[in-house]
């Protein structure tokens, strides 16, 4: 039986929003219990109130919460029972296999930093996110791809890069059932010196040390295309691109309601045009995809979107039992170990 906790405290709809998401989780997934972490008051209001599998519920109770705008160093440290570090502490010791937390990013990220071990040949960890594009790709045709790092890590190194790499590229084997992802990082131009010294450098080290399906460079443009099924980049840079990715998809569908107002013939228009509208918010919408993994720990967490309604926290946790009976840490491992051994070999015979 699989145990994930959930930060039942975090996100800006929680705790009902998540406590009811988690409450679908339930009904959808035979071989998971959730320990719900958090007020168990209110945990338990809401859970009288919903859906669920009350024999795979467990409430942990814990008075504290972080909440979005906070600090999250400042926070976790006034607040050592904040629900997304008991959550963290429960996996750590082993009373749970992986967590789901939709709060603050910043306290989800240095609570797993501090209670959990980074995987061999990890320096720092990354932040995954998944983006529409126009192909589709694995065994699930799934429409979307990976990029990372999207915050964890806001100067990335060469090595850090490549670790990024490897450990999206096993990602999307696991989760998309993609057997052969075509990995590229994200520069200033497609030629292989372009970009700032960790980029060519990890560059240089996916083309000599790595079995990965590397095709190269990037540009941002190629980014909704889908040319690459992972795309590496620096925390600082990814952060910017995933915010002006999701902004573009909702600013399309706010300038379409905006003509719907305005004159008769733009409603004619965007009536014929209205299927391909209601593809395009379907594609893009974020609660589809679940969550947004932290790759590099020994251990598993989804960080689901802050605006997390019900649905969305359902398909986060259900990302997590998919990963987890797919033993993601371990594939992640096994490839980090592979490029060590493959860096050493070209070491010893130049």
């Amino acid at each position: 039986m699989q145990r994930i906790v959930v930060d039942a405290m975090g996100g800006d709809e929680a705790p009902e929003a998540i406590v009811e998401g988690a409450g679908e989780a339930t009904l959808a997934l035979a071989d998971s219990e959730l320990i719900l972490v958090g007020d168990s008051a209110q945990i338990g209001s809401t859970l009288s109130r919903v859906r669920h599998d009350g024999s795979r519920v467990r409430v942990h109770h814990t008075p504290s919460v972080i909440y979005m705008d906070e600090k999250p160093a400042e926070a976790l440290a006034s607040k050592p029972d904040a629900s997304v570090a008991v959550a963290a502490d429960l996996v750590a010791r082993g009373e749970a296999d992986a967590m789901v937390t939709a709060g603050n990013t910043g306290a989800s990220v240095l609570a797993c930093a501090r209670r959990w071990e980074l995987l061999p040949g990890v320096r720092r960890a990354a932040l995954a996110a998944v983006y529409p594009t126009e192909l589709r790709r694995g065994e699930n045709n799934d429409p979307f791809s990976l990029l990372l790092d999207v915050g964890a890590t806001i100067d990335a190194s060469a090595e850090d890069l490549v670790a990024f790499a490897i450990m999206g590229s096993a990602y999307a084997q696991v989760i998309s059932q993609n057997a052969r992802p075509r990995v590229a990082l994200l520069s200033n131009g497609t030629e292989a010196g372009k970009g700032p010294e960790p980029v060519t450098g990890a560059h240089k080290l996916l083309l000599e040390a790595t079995g990965l399906n590397f095709i190269g460079n990037i540009e941002g443009l190629d980014i909704p295309r889908g040319v690459a099924d992972v795309v590496v980049c620096s925390g600082y840079v990814g952060n910017v691109v995933i915010k002006m990715l999701e902004g573009v998809s909702e600013t399309v569908l706010s300038l379409a309601r905006y003509a719907h107002k305005e004159r008769l013939m733009w409603r004619v228009a965007l009536a014929m045009l209205s299927g391909g509208i209601q593809r395009l918010k379907s594609i893009t919408d974020w609660k589809q995809y679940g969550g947004a993994p932290l790759l590099g720990f020994n251990n598993l967490c989804i960080k689901a979107h802050g605006r997390s309604q019900p649905q969305a926290l359902a398909n986060a946790v259900k990302v997590t039992s998919k990963a987890l009976r797919s033993d993601l840490c371990g594939a992640m491992a096994a490839s980090l170990a592979e490029f060590q051994e493959r860096r050493e070999a070209r070491a010893a015979n130049p």
